[in-house]
């Protein structure tokens, strides 16, 4: 039986993914900040824990209690809708810390074992707001983009392993909760110069009339990746995530 780790389960892109490798069959640790076992199917398959991916000490005692991992999927994040003059040096710190450095310090701490064992794979679920330039998420894009960069060398350096790492590139996502967490996190809106433009972003943002990302087309793109081998480093996820791939070519 073959075990993924999942990180940032208590909604959205975590949330299916975990439901859906726990269909297919795989035993899960699904973890988020609070465990909550209740958002989840009931299964013997399947262990929530507690994790905050910024804190290396609750790293260590998930990796312990999880045990020997297939795979390892990095989704926690979050967002801050705001123009980039108008983003408090606080956020953007903890953009890095949480979107950046957090899903490397899960990379390091899990690719020991998938390394001395010759077999295991990585998934990076970043942006696809890295591949095209848009306002109001400059930093957060940042932030994604620097993943998009070390997992590109990391998938080098660790091939001659038996280690696989790919990247997933969700799209706009209106109806997860990634959205309304972002949101504790927006600036901008009653700026005098900055607040007409912030309105209209946001009303697209929100705007479900045109191509959008559903959590499921994440977790289908996170399996793909997971368990074939001929997926490519970058899969995207959504129709906007793919026709955005087509025009980054």
């Amino acid at each position: 039986m073959s075990t993924v780790m999942i990180t940032g389960c208590s909604s959205g892109f975590g949330l299916e993914t975990a439901r859906l490798f726990l269909a297919r069959g795989w035993d899960v640790v699904a973890t988020m900040r609070t465990p909550d076992a209740e958002l989840l199917p009931a299964s013997d398959r399947l262990r929530v824990l507690a994790l905050d991916i910024t804190d290396a000490d609750s790293i260590a005692r998930a990796i312990e209690q999880a045990g020997p991992l297939d795979a390892l999927v990095n989704n926690a994040g979050f967002g801050a809708p705001v123009p980039v003059e108008l983003t408090p040096m606080d956020t953007a710190r903890a953009l890095f810390e949480t979107n950046t450095l957090g899903t490397l310090a899960m990379t390091q701490a899990v690719l020991p074992q998938l390394r001395e064992r010759g077999a295991g794979v990585i998934v990076n679920v970043t942006s696809s707001v890295t591949l095209k330039a848009l306002p109001l998420v400059g930093v957060y894009s940042a932030s994604k983009a620097a993943v998009n960069a070390f997992t590109q060398s990391l998938a080098i350096e660790v091939e001659p392993f038996g280690v696989r790492v790919r990247l997933v590139l969700p799209g706009r996502s209106p109806t997860t909760r990634f959205g309304a967490n972002a949101g504790v996190h927006l600036g901008g809106l009653e700026h005098p110069d900055y607040g007409p433009m912030v309105q209209g972003i946001l009303a697209g943002f929100r705007d479900t009339s045109g191509p959008v990302t559903e959590a499921q087309d994440v977790a289908e793109a996170v399996w793909r990746a997971v368990t074939d081998p001929g997926t490519p480093l970058r899969t995207p996820a959504g129709k906007d995530a793919e026709e955005w791939m087509r025009e980054a070519g």
